[in-house]
């Protein structure tokens, strides 16, 4: 499932660069993250980095957008095809994911 970011969002930012395919983008009121580009860190980091960051914990598992960790890590490989490190990783099974802890 993608993460969303819920209206306590205080807009401060700190999840925007820590996210690796580039998914959070500061809303109108609020950050928001675009379902098609996350991955929920999938392949980058055993956890959801927007999460690890956010002083107010809004960034939060989204119902809406169910997704497995195999969808997830093919989408995150289709973002960064020039991602060798990436490539290896997943071609191993030894990808970090929050779905492996």
């Amino acid at each position: 499932m993608a993460t969303h970011i819920t209206t306590d969002c205080i807009n401060c930012g700190a999840c925007e660069p820590e996210c690796p395919n580039e998914a959070i983008s500061e809303g109108e009121e609020i950050y928001v993250i675009d379902p098609e580009l996350c991955t929920e860190c999938v392949g980058f980091y055993d956890h959801e980095a927007c999460q690890a960051v956010c002083p107010v914990e809004c960034c939060l598992p989204d119902p809406k957008h169910l997704e497995v960790e195999n969808d997830l890590l093919e989408r995150a490989v289709r973002l960064h095809p020039e991602d060798a490190t990436l490539k290896q990783r997943v071609t191993a099974n030894v990808f970090p994911s929050r779905f492996r802890k």
